[in-house]
């Protein structure tokens, strides 16, 4: 699975993460373990979903470490992305 990651470290629960894209892609705002099952194509939990708009911005649920996960759900393209948490 292609995808690109951003390890967002320690973040408290209220803090927005923003995630600018060049188009439409998959963005999965997960903690550590629902990050880890991701990557292995296990059933996961996350916050996001299809961007069609960019920034898309998602906040942290709760505090502990959390990662970005961006895809374009198998299809044959390239995506850029930049990602930031807003004080």
């Amino acid at each position: 699975m292609n995808f690109l990651h951003n390890d967002l470290g320690l973040l408290s629960g209220g803090e927005v993460v923003e995630v600018s894209l060049d188009h439409a892609a998959n963005v999965r705002l997960m903690d550590a373990g629902n990050f880890q099952s991701y990557r292995q194509g296990r059933h996961h939990r996350y916050f996001g979903g299809e961007a069609r708009q960019s920034p898309v911005r998602l906040q942290v649920p709760q505090s502990g470490h959390w990662h970005v996960a961006i895809d374009l759900g198998g299809r044959a393209v390239t995506v850029r992305a930049g990602v930031r948490v807003l004080s």
